[in-house]
């Protein structure tokens, strides 16, 4: 751990918050010399207190402790280039247009690596007014079933949560093209064009 760049990190995400030395120190129960020591990497903070000192900074614990904030590059990304995430405790669903540090249910979740389907396992797609039918034979058992179904274009995201022992049919409204993504929880994230 370099002490100099955690020091600078604290010192700067301190002053940003607008508090001074003794404010930050009240507010973890620590002296403001330990503030000080540690903003002129002296020393890093105590394990046990990482937690309070990132939630009071507003930043992640592992920032911190890198000592620098890794900045989400503009990159004009579309919403077909999404990245999800499901938590495997409780199942929630979570995306990131651009790269994100993602926590669900105490534990960090690494992106979804979507990959794409191939012809036999692709989600039959008709249309049906105006919108898409999506649907598959795919079984929808408690062990073994596809969580949601995704359509993304270049600037919206349709999700249908989608439940184990039901059908797997949707209706998503026809928005132009764009990418078909879905969840099976044994088999992982997939995708195909529509």
């Amino acid at each position: 751990m370099d002490y100099e760049k955690i020091g600078g990190l604290i010192r700067r995400l301190r002053t940003q918050q607008g508090l001074t030395q003794r404010e930050l120190a009240q507010r973890l129960t620590v002296s403001d010399k330990a503030v000080s020591k540690w903003e002129r990497g002296q020393g890093c903070p105590d394990v046990s207190l990482l937690p309070r000192l990132a939630q009071t900074l507003g930043v992640e614990v592992e920032g911190l402790l890198a000592g620098e904030l890794l900045e989400n590059e503009q990159t004009g990304g579309t919403m077909k280039n999404l990245t999800f995430y499901v938590c495997p405790t409780c199942g929630n669903i979570l995306t990131s247009a651009l790269g994100a540090a993602v926590t669900c249910c105490g534990k960090k979740l690494s992106p979804l690596e979507a990959v794409k389907a191939p012809e036999e396992e692709r989600l039959s797609v008709e249309l049906i007014e105006n919108d898409y039918f999506v649907s598959s034979s795919h079984p929808m058992t408690k062990e073994h079933y596809v969580s949601f179904v995704a359509l993304a274009t270049g600037d919206t995201l349709i999700l249908r949560r989608l439940y184990p022992e039901w059908d797997l049919q949707t209706r998503l409204p026809r928005i132009g093209h764009g990418k078909l993504f879905w969840y099976c929880v044994q088999h992982g994230l997939h995708y195909q064009l529509v």
